[in-house]
This record gives C-alpha cells, sequence and structure tokens, in this order.
C-alpha cells in the first residue's frame, strides 16, 4: 500500500492518541468515529494515519485487531514484523484480556453478572453486515463467550463492564442487545437514541483495558480512561463511573 499524503494535522492527530510507545509496539486510544481500517467513509483510517510512524524503510505499524468505527479505546499496533507474529499468535491462543465498558438502557442487565453463552452468526442485508443468535448446532453458528458485570445502575441504564472470551464481530453489542439491554446509541441493534431525556450521542462502548503479553516478555496493561462525552452521559444518567 502506498503512503497517504498526511498534513501536519493529521500527523498531530495521530500523535495525540498514543497512549502506549515502546520499541515493540504502540498504542492508541481511538476516539469514536475512527475507523480502524478499510473504512467506506472517504477519510483516512487509522491504518493509513500510522504512517506517521513509518520507519526509513517505509513500513509502518501493524494493527493487531480491530475496534468498530464507533467504538472508543485502547488499540494496539506492532512496530516490527517480529513483534506482530507473537502478538499475532497470543491472540489466537486467546492469551489477550479485552476490558470494555458500556452504558446500557432498560436498567441493570438481569442478573446483574454472569457469563453469555449465545453462538452468533453473520447475516448480510445489501452492503451491511450483522450478527445474530442463533442455536448452537446451527451450521454457520460461531462460538460467542461474554463475561460482564454492573458497575452502576439506575431505573433506565447501567454501566457494565464486559470481558469478550471470544472475537466475534459485534459480540458485546449483539449479547447485550440478548439480554434486552442493547447498549445506548447502537441503532444497528435495538439500542436507544435518547435516555432520560438526553440525545446519545454514539455508541456508547469503550475499550478501556487490554493486557497481553510483550514481546520482550512480561504481561502489559495498557488502559484509556473513558472519554468526555461517555462520561458526560454516564453523569447525565446517574452512572458512577469507578475509579481505576
Amino acid at each position: 500500500m502506498s503512503s497517504p499524503n498526511l498534513t501536519e494535522a493529521d500527523i498531530a492527530f495521530v500523535r495525540s492518541l498514543v497512549i502506549h510507545e515502546d520499541d515493540a509496539i504502540i498504542a492508541f486510544n481511538k476516539p469514536s468515529g475512527l475507523s480502524s481500517q478499510g473504512g467506506r467513509i472517504k477519510a483516512h483510517t487509522l491504518d493509513d494515519l500510522l504512517f506517521a510512524f513509518a520507519r526509513s524503510s517505509g513500513n509502518r505499524p501493524r494493527l493487531i485487531h480491530r475496534l468498530d468505527r464507533d467504538t472508543s479505546g485502547v488499540i494496539l499496533t506492532a512496530r516490527t514484523k517480529p513483534a506482530a507474529g507473537f502478538l499475532g499468535k497470543a491472540m489466537m491462543g486467546r492469551r489477550f484480556r479485552k476490558t470494555y465498558l458500556a452504558i446500557v438502557g432498560g436498567g441493570a442487565p438481569e442478573p446483574a453478572g454472569g457469563v453469555i453463552e449465545a453462538p452468533l452468526r453473520r447475516m448480510e442485508i445489501g452492503r451491511e453486515s450483522y450478527m445474530k443468535v442463533c442455536p448452537a448446532d446451527h451450521p454457520d453458528a460461531e462460538t460467542a463467550v461474554t463475561r460482564y458485570r454492573t458497575l452502576a445502575r439506575t431505573a433506565e441504564a447501567a454501566l457494565v463492564e464486559c470481558s469478550p472470551q471470544t472475537g466475534r464481530m459485534h459480540q458485546l453489542r449483539v449479547h447485550l442487545a440478548s439480554l434486552g439491554r442493547p447498549i445506548a446509541g447502537d441503532a444497528r441493534y435495538g439500542g436507544a437514541l435518547t435516555l432520560g431525556g438526553v440525545a446519545v450521542p454514539r455508541l456508547m462502548l469503550h475499550a478501556a483495558r487490554l493486557s497481553f503479553p510483550h514481546p520482550d516478555g512480561g504481561t502489559t496493561t495498557i488502559e484509556a480512561p473513558m472519554p468526555e462525552d461517555m462520561a458526560t452521559m454516564a453523569a447525565a444518567l446517574g452512572l458512577a463511573v469507578p475509579v481505576p
């Protein structure tokens, strides 16, 4: 892929997103609205912006995983091919631990915490893909497991911490919707666009923490604070955000 024409503003923007950097990896706090890779919208993706960190060889950091365009939070890249290979194998071996925060409508899930084991299958409508809960014996079924717990609640909303044990597309969004508690702002899966008389600005899902084996040894944990729009929404709903 050829390098896109990045402006000084583009370079300053992507550098402002860096929350961890060493010889092997760079981690970013991706804002909502920025596609990780290959978006159909004619705008730079995070993958494009990684050319700001390209070496003299022209090689840029490699994305290790993706976040949905409207999801904010921690996203990891590898600076080198060996680091990318190491991290890719670690992810395939389910050695990554991902923790998300979500604001859901309808109060706390019932039960307030537990494990969701609901197989998913991919559906296509036109150019759009989405996921649907399906029977385990469906020929297209993919195993999907999510651990969750309620951190704060009111009668009309809740702040839920989710830890996906598998990595299916839209997994957290579909699993929470399957409990009757869709994520606020998630129009695709039934999420409310207003809560408590307040307009929901976007999908209220944030990748708050990522723990993984580092290519140079040991375990690294990277955290991204809840973004202002989500914290403001939580405050408006009376949901106390726990201090890390």
